[in-house]
Formats: C-alpha cells, sequence, structure tokens
C-alpha cells in the first residue's frame, strides 16, 4: 500500500528537475573545444600555469562547473545546463575581452601538486622550481642537513608553502618587499596550513640581519626592461614589480648573489631563477661554477651555486651588483 505514494514523490521529483533545469545539447567537452577554439582565434598569450588554448578552457570550463580540475575524462560527455553554459561563455568573454590571465578569474592557480589563491596582488604561480620542490632538491642538496630554508621574492607563497608542505621539519621563511604581495602569501599560508612557514617584508637580504639558512631557492624579478614594455596584455594584470629587473634582467639576481653568502650556512646552496636573463649572466659570471638545472621539459634558467664558490667569486660580484 506504501508503493503508491513513494512512486508519486519520485514522479514529483523527475517533473521537478525536468521542468525547472534546461539542459543543452552542449556537452563539457563541446564548450571546452568551443573555448580552445575562440581562445585560439582571438591570439591570446598563454604563459600563465598553462601553455594551450584548450587547457586554458579546460580550467575555465570546470571551474564555472563546480568540478574538480582532475576530472576523470568519462565526465566529458555530460550535458549542461542552460545557466552553467551562460557561466562558461561569460567566463570566455572575460578571457578574451579583458585578457585577464585565466588564474586569475577562477581565483586558483595549482603549483606543485597543491591548490594556490590566485590574484593579481603577486604573479600567478608558474615557476619550474615546483618540479624540484617535489624531488626534494634533489640531486642538488646531496643529502646534506636542511633546518631552515628561505623563499626571497616569495610573492603568493607558493615555493616557501610547497617547500614546507613538502619538509614538515624545515622551517621556511618567506620574505618579499610588497606588503600586497604578502598578504596574499598569508592567505595561502592559511588555507594551505603552513604552520611551519614565517613570512616578512624584506627588502631582498635587509630585513633579515643576521639571519642564516641552509637553503635560499629564489625566483626573483628577472624581465629586461625591453620585454617588459613589449609583454603581451595579459601580464599587464600582474605586478610589474615582480617582472622588471633592469636592462639584462639581472638587476635583483646580482645582489642576491652578492649578499647571499652572508645568509648561508657553511655548507649551504643557493638556488636562483633567472629565465631569459641567463645567457646576459653566463656572460657577466663565466667564472662562477653554476650548475644549470635540466627539467622534465628542458632547461628552464635556474642555477644552483654552493656557498664557497659565491665566497670565492665575492669580489667579482660585488662589483658587478655594486654598479647597478
Amino acid at each position: 500500500m506504501s508503493a503508491g505514494p513513494a512512486r508519486s514523490a519520485a514522479a514529483n521529483a523527475s517533473d521537478f528537475d525536468v521542468a525547472d533545469v534546461q539542459f543543452e545539447q552542449l556537452t563539457i567537452v563541446d564548450l571546452i573545444r568551443h573555448g580552445g577554439s575562440r581562445f585560439a582565434q582571438a591570439g591570446l598569450t598563454f604563459g600563465h600555469s598553462f601553455d594551450n588554448a584548450l587547457d586554458e578552457a579546460t580550467q575555465l570550463v570546470l571551474h564555472a562547473l563546480h568540478m574538480p580540475h582532475d576530472l576523470s575524462p568519462v565526465y566529458g560527455a555530460s550535458r549542461v545546463t542552460t545557466a552553467e553554459k551562460a557561466k562558461v561563455l561569460a567566463l570566455f568573454e572575460r578571457r578574451i575581452n579583458e585578457r585577464i590571465p585565466a588564474a586569475y578569474l577562477t581565483g586558483e592557480a595549482w603549483f606543485a601538486g597543491l591548490s594556490f589563491k590566485s590574484d593579481p596582488r603577486a604573479l600567478v604561480p608558474r615557476s619550474p622550481i615546483a618540479e624540484l620542490i617535489e624531488t626534494g632538491f634533489e640531486p642538488w642538496l646531496g643529502g646534506r642537513e636542511v633546518n631552515r630554508v628561505l623563499d626571497m621574492c616569495t610573492g603568493s607563497g607558493c615555493i616557501a608553502i610547497a617547500t614546507a608542505h613538502y619538509h614538515p621539519d624545515w622551517e621556511v621563511v618567506g620574505a618579499d618587499i610588497n606588503e600586497d604581495a604578502l598578504s596574499l602569501a598569508r592567505e595561502n599560508k592559511d588555507r594551505l596550513h603552513a604552520d611551519n612557514v614565517e613570512l616578512r617584508q624584506s627588502d631582498l637580504f635587509a630585513g633579515l640581519q643576521g639571519e642564516v639558512f641552509d637553503l635560499i631557492v629564489t625566483n626573483p624579478p628577472y624581465v629586461t626592461h625591453d620585454e617588459t614594455d613589449a609583454l603581451p596584455p595579459e601580464y599587464a594584470h600582474e605586478p610589474e614589480l615582480g617582472l622588471r629587473a633592469g636592462d639584462d634582467g639581472l638587476d635583483l639576481a646580482l645582489r642576491i648573489l652578492r649578499d647571499a653568502p652572508d645568509h648561508l650556512s657553511e655548507h649551504g646552496l643557493l638556488i636562483c631563477e633567472v629565465g631569459e636573463a641567463e645567457r646576459a649572466l653566463v656572460a657577466l659570471l663565466p667564472e662562477l661554477p653554476m650548475a644549470w638545472v635540466e627539467f622534465k621539459v628542458g632547461q628552464m634558467g635556474i642555477f644552483v651555486v654552493e656557498r664557497s664558490d659565491l665566497v670565492e667569486h665575492h669580489a667579482r660580484i660585488k662589483a658587478l651588483a655594486d654598479a647597478r
């Protein structure tokens, strides 16, 4: 006797779904393909987390649908509702018309397998240093003991927080001159429960007098004046302070090389990203033994140098840095 009411309730629920939710013939894959085509046609630049139109369209579609970024492809044939399609297309329009990086539209960027909040207070996390973090900075550390780590020019805090996540027994300090960037880093620290991270406002080493670290990792600004002026519109949404670094891109890197020995332990190591400024650095300091890291996709302008070598060549480094 109870079967009747049960069937009636089920029917009512079904009627509600059909009446109130309008499904499109479009699927998730259809929207991704559409976005990829429109992005390519619009000539967008992809340099913030993703390097192609389809991957970026996928990021925006899944965000609009409140789906995980690693959604299984089996769901690609799922149809979307009219409301969902409208949300996706609105994101596409903003990406095309305003040239806003996708990570700023979604408010999220993935780095070293972790989800970081991302907005215009700091550069979008994208450094290949993520690969080093995930491999424990080996073979470069060579098994040496590490207790304290400094992430210089921490920005969103991604390098410091990811390092602390994978090495909970390390004490990690993230330093940056920009208070806006540090406010975002603090939010990311809370987001990822990085209790072993301390964030400091400091103009390079100026606010870290007397402090010593076993490992210094840094991704400072390294884009030349000419390159910064010629960057695509997407980069105009990022803080210029995190990009521009002089005529050859080395204004900050040379200061870091000069002062790092005072803040490295006896067997300390410096890992520094200089990107396309690699050639200029090698030309200026051909005698400094810098090991250039090979990543899965090749060399990416990141070098490793021992404190002892920085000390040995300090006079030349200091002369170059002081002349800036």
